[in-house]
């Protein structure tokens, strides 16, 4: 235990356009090398293109159910046990299951090809909101690994 006093974390800002915290915090995720206005006009395009696609939602409720389509419930870890290695599935904390559904996203927006990146992400955002897409499937990829590594469940810790 420190000796010292650990300060509070605190919360990111609320995005200025949205007033979401979960927007801004996906924001931060994307941001590279600390160019967050870049980061935040990307985010503020593809939520435009969200709005122009979607039009019975606003698009930070397009948004929200894109990333819990995409937050995966069970992962595996591997667990060292007498010599060999199992893949143990283990439950994902909340925080956690945030931290992979805004990753995930945010690599399958880069790695596909084509216009810009808000343009990339808007679309992303719009297949994983429709249950297809990369992100979905690499969530659906996790759970399959976890649902063969039942035998092993025995070995949580």
């Amino acid at each position: 235990m420190p000796r010292r006093h650990i300060p509070q974390r605190k919360p990111p800002l609320a995005d200025p356009i949205y007033n979401d915290l979960t927007v801004s915090r996906f924001v931060n995720r994307m941001m590279l090398h600390g160019k967050r206005a870049t980061s935040q006009s990307i985010m503020h395009e593809a939520m435009e293109e969200l709005g122009r696609k979607v039009t019975d939602k606003t698009p930070v409720e397009v948004f929200r159910q894109a990333l819990d389509n995409v937050k995966p419930m069970i992962e595996v870890k591997s667990r060292r046990v007498g010599g060999s290695t199992y893949q143990v599935p283990v439950e994902i904390k909340d925080n956690r299951r945030e931290a992979l559904a805004m990753r995930w996203l945010i690599t399958a927006a880069r790695g596909r090809s084509g216009k810009s990146m808000g343009a990339r992400l808007s679309q992303e955002l719009l297949d994983a909101f429709n249950n297809t897409g990369t992100a979905v499937k690499k969530k659906e990829d996790t759970h399959r690994m976890a649902d063969a590594n039942k035998a092993f469940a025995h070995y949580r810790w």
